[in-house]
């Protein structure tokens, strides 16, 4: 039988006061004009970022599981969470849920890596609830089972260079030369750099239990605190979907900053070739793990993907349903948007998710961000330079959906 834990850690409110701060403030300097910027905010003489709030923590999904060693029942697949509320009451209608990307977790909302504010505060000035989550099995919902929930390292240096802070410095596809966006050098030994390297952690590699875990703890969060805006980053963005197959009449609206949901593979890309790099994945189409498909099926075989448009470093070709497509009619019912930046390696494969959305008889929104004038953006926008810019779109998108 599945149990709800929510546990007030310490059984009392924090109140974290801030001075007024905007989200794209230069660093703060200390009396002595010392740099604040990334991990020398930490010193007492330099003024905090975050926006007011009290905070509460709780843990929400748990289920008793029987150890066939010891006899005894132990709690498994809770989900870490954390309650900001405004400092002043909060007066907007929905609350907001974040979900981190891989190798990440809840705390890479809360501040940028040159030290300022990040998108929780930018949106608890704004009135909103904001709920951070650590996905099952990563950073504090970590699991003591690690045969259900083994775990691996995946952020090397080498990664975070390539794929996020100097991608205009490879030849991997043509939108990387066009970064200009993250704050300070983007290698090794500056503030910044070493800030988002200390931010990443590892992750769970049993995908199909991570997603059937947050399935059920994130519908049991919706329940209590009602319907909800979803809005997460990279491959956070698989959990808003598999929530909008359970309990889409709980979630206002899906915003997903740079999905890394390709239908039935991941593209990693190559310098070499426009082919490199294509790992077959999320066998039922847009996550490992079944989705209501109309008309219904308990066989991921019977979407046969196809292949489908030309492919090239700049747009990759994309694998969609066979006709006719299979609908998606609880995920449909969730209005959707994706955030895509100009130089990121999603700039030509975000595309993908969208076409598959819309085959599925969704009506997904797309935002590229130089289209709207918001130019030089990676992986990472939300904590890149002009990451204010992007919080305001993902703001106004949310307003217009606000019913």
């Amino acid at each position: 039988m599945r149990v709800v834990l929510a546990l007030l850690c310490a059984g009392f409110w924090t109140a974290v006061l801030a001075a007024p701060s905007t989200l794209n403030s230069t660093p703060s300097l200390n009396a002595t004009g010392s740099n604040c910027a990334g991990i020398n905010g930490l010193s007492p003489r330099c003024r905090p970022v975050e926006a007011n709030h009290r905070r509460e923590v709780f843990y929400v999904g748990g289920h008793y599981q029987l150890d066939p060693q010891t006899q005894q029942h132990f709690l498994v697949d809770q989900m870490y969470v954390e309650k900001l509320t405004p400092f002043r009451s909060p007066h907007q209608r929905y609350p907001l849920v974040f979900f981190h990307g891989g190798g990440y977790s809840g705390a890479a909302w809360l501040q940028t890596p040159d030290g300022r504010q990040g998108f929780a505060s930018y949106f608890l000035e704004r009135g909103y609830v904001v709920y951070l989550v650590d996905q099952v099995g990563t950073g504090r919902s970590t699991q003591a089972d690690l045969t259900a929930y083994p775990i691996k390292g995946v952020q090397s240096a080498e990664i975070t260079l390539r794929g996020f802070t100097r991608m205009q410095d490879y030849n991997d596809y043509p939108q990387a030369k066009l970064h200009t966006q993250w704050p300070g050098t983007g290698r090794e030994g500056d503030s910044a750099f070493e800030a988002l390297a200390n931010l990443a952690i590892p992750l769970t590699t049993n995908n199909d239990r991570l997603e059937s875990s947050m399935r059920n703890a994130g519908c049991i969060l919706l329940s209590i605190i009602g319907k909800s805006f979803l809005i997460s980053h990279s491959i956070g963005a698989i959990h808003p979907i598999l929530l909008s197959d359970q309990c889409p009449d709980l979630i206002a609206g899906n915003l997903n900053l740079e999905p890394t949901t390709v239908p039935f593979e991941s593209i990693v890309g190559g310098p070499s070739s426009p082919n490199a790099g294509r790992v077959p994945n999320r066998k039922w189409g847009l996550t490992n793990t079944p989705l209501t498909y109309l008309p219904p099926t308990t066989n991921p075989e019977d979407l046969k993907p196809v292949r489908a448009g030309p492919d090239s470093a700049a747009r990759r070709s994309c694998l969609r349903q066979s006709e006719p497509a299979r609908k998606l009619p609880n995920i449909n019912k969730v209005p959707y948007v994706a955030l895509t930046g100009e130089a990121s390696q999603h700039a030509g494969s975000d595309h993908c998710i969208v076409e598959y959305l819309q085959q599925a008889g969704g009506k997904p929104e797309w935002i590229r961000l130089a289209q709207i004038g918001i130019h030089g953006n990676g992986h990472f926008g939300y904590l890149e330079r002009n990451s204010e810019q992007i919080a305001k779109v993902a703001e106004r998108w949310i307003r217009r959906h606000e019913v």
